[in-house]
């Protein structure tokens, strides 16, 4: 029996479908499927849309440092390693990896004051780049510094990224997996910040949190369980055998029924597909593979998808969690409708796969936003719209 947050994607149509039959037919007809594209809109560029404002560094180029050798590839183990619990009355980092939201520091660090931690404000978040890298919160070589002095300060129990934006991408390279080895602690972002997430799956190998932001969701008061489920995730409240699940008036939809089991990773769409080639790109052997994304146009997602099925990036795939797609373009839907309709696109490229497709999943842009422990092993269960956890994601904090 389904669970009550669970519904059929035939059901979410309200009519019978032919292709409905069999995993293989499950994609639209080619004429049908060109057709629902091309009324979706053509694709066109969205707004940066960063919070803040300017005063902040001059440079003729925020990247402009020595690159040391990028990493040799590595191998993702089988799943990732618990990291230390964030105890309360902890010191908490506040740092801006991407984009840039001077204003909103502050903001982020009473939100922290509030519920019992201590906020420490890395020096980038409290800036925003001249043009031409207004869209950055401080230079390539501030933004490493700040992430690195919190990794390494034995005082700091979570790194937490204030937004996303752009220009996460532009540190993996310089970033030291070595020091993240030593010192693993909560590091919770999304959205642009899952450059981040897929570099430190492959080079540094403790769970990392796909989950609300300071500024992005907390402060700007994203509805629960937003706040209430990544705090009892990263005391430890959440553990081995407990299950993840949709609010009851969640809308999760089962594309393609089934359990799979295997390690959570994924994040944005189109930074999963950025990074396709490099060094840093997903491992998705033996994975629950999960992506959202924002301000896409469907033509667009199509190519993302296809792009990742062309890498070999399904191949391994166990299962499949469809996260909040907001805001997309070409449509005079609201979010949840206009979801449906990225909905044949994916059973084009994992219908005929034979392996469970759960959509509709809220992490990522949209309110609420679930947190996610990528790295972790985990065991998706379309029937019943959850996620269990199949071994401890936090464990005591030491010290």
């Amino acid at each position: 029996m389904r669970g009550p947050t669970s519904t059929s994607f035939a059901n979410l149509l309200n009519r019978p479908s032919p292709e409905s039959g069999s995993h293989q037919d499950a994609g639209l007809p080619d004429a049908r499927r060109r057709r629902m594209l091309f009324n979706a809109g053509a694709l066109c560029l969205s707004g940066l849309g960063l919070a803040g404002c300017a005063g902040g560094r001059k440079t003729s180029s925020p990247g402009a440092l020595n690159r040391p050798p990028a990493p040799p590839p590595s191998h993702a183990k089988p799943s990732a390693a618990p990291v230390p619990a964030l105890r309360p009355g902890a010191k908490v980092a506040i740092v801006a990896p991407a984009s840039a939201a001077p204003n909103a520091s502050d903001l982020a660090a009473q939100w922290l004051e509030d519920r019992g931690y201590f906020p420490v404000i890395m020096p980038a978040s409290r800036t925003r780049l001249d043009a031409p890298y207004e869209y950055l919160a401080g230079t390539d070589a501030q933004r490493l510094d700040d992430l690195h002095a919190a990794f390494a300060a034995p005082d700091i129990g979570a790194v937490w990224c204030l937004q996303g934006g752009f220009g996460s991408w532009r540190l993996l390279d310089r970033l030291d997996y070595g020091l993240l080895r030593q010192h693993p602690k909560p590091f919770i972002g999304y959205s642009d910040i899952t450059a981040l997430h897929l570099a430190m799956q492959r080079h540094a190998g403790f769970v990392t949190f796909h989950g609300p932001m300071l500024a992005q969701d907390l402060v700007a008061g994203k509805g629960e369980p937003t706040e209430s489920h990544l705090l009892a995730m990263l005391s430890g409240q959440i553990g081995e055998g407990a299950w993840i699940q949709p609010p009851p008036d969640g809308r999760a939809m089962e594309l393609v029924a089934g359990t799979a089991s295997g390690r959570l990773v994924g994040g944005n769409l189109a930074l999963i597909a950025a990074l396709i080639g490099s060094r840093h790109e997903i491992d998705t052997r033996d994975s629950i593979l999960f992506f959202e994304d924002v301000n896409e146009a469907l033509p667009r997602v199509d190519r993302l998808l296809s792009q990742l099925a062309a890498a070999g990036k399904f191949d391994g795939v166990q299962g499949v969690i469809v996260g909040n797609f907001t805001r997309i373009i070409g449509t005079n839907l609201d979010d949840a409708q206009a979801q449906s309709l990225l909905y044949p696109l994916i059973l084009e490229q994992f219908g005929a796969r034979g392996i469970p497709v759960l959509a509709g999943w809220p992490s990522g842009h949209g309110d609420p936003n679930l947190t996610l422990p990528l790295g972790a092993r985990v065991t998706l269960d379309t029937a019943r719209a959850g996620l269990r956890l199949d071994q401890a994601v936090i464990r005591e904090a030491v010290g």
